[in-house]
């Protein structure tokens, strides 16, 4: 272990917190929740009450790997964000800005392709099948329109 504490430490490309628990600190990088983030200290082999300021370099290294190849340490394909891959068909894990931009393309495809969600997307409408009647008026909504008063 170092003998100096670190306020922040850099892992796959964010700054995260030095002075929180290593699984509520990995936590601080897009498309790691708090489930992927304990096993990801548990296959890095190391103690998940410790701070995150105080990890070595080698420790650091050791988690970025996790990150970078989870199926490498076996975690199930079930953790993953990106199962089933459309171009590639294998089992991905997409972390920061590559996965914003893999969202934003799946997004664009389906406009492209105009399916029903790809519509819903096209128009600012729920996607999910919510109601749109009483919720989200302030969006482009379907439902009731209130008649305009009349003035003598």
């Amino acid at each position: 272990m170092p003998e100096e504490f670190r306020h922040i430490i850099r892992i796959a490309n964010t700054d995260l917190d030095g002075s929180q628990k290593l699984a509520h600190a990995l936590t601080g990088i897009r498309g790691i929740g708090i489930r992927l983030a304990n096993v990801i200290v548990e296959k890095a082999g190391l103690d998940p009450e410790m701070r995150l300021g105080f990890l070595s370099d080698v420790s650091v290294d050791k988690i970025e790997d996790v990150i970078e190849n989870p199926t490498k340490y076996g975690l199930p394909s079930w953790l993953l964000n990106r199962r089933k891959d459309v171009e590639t068909g294998k089992d991905r894990h997409l972390i920061g800005p590559d996965m914003v931009l893999q969202v934003k393309t799946d997004i664009d495809e389906m406009k492209a392709t105009k399916s029903w969600r790809g519509i819903r997307h096209a128009y600012g409408l729920k996607v999910r099948g919510q109601r749109t009647k009483t919720t989200s008026r302030s969006k482009k909504a379907l439902g009731v329109k209130k008649k305009r008063e009349v003035t003598r």
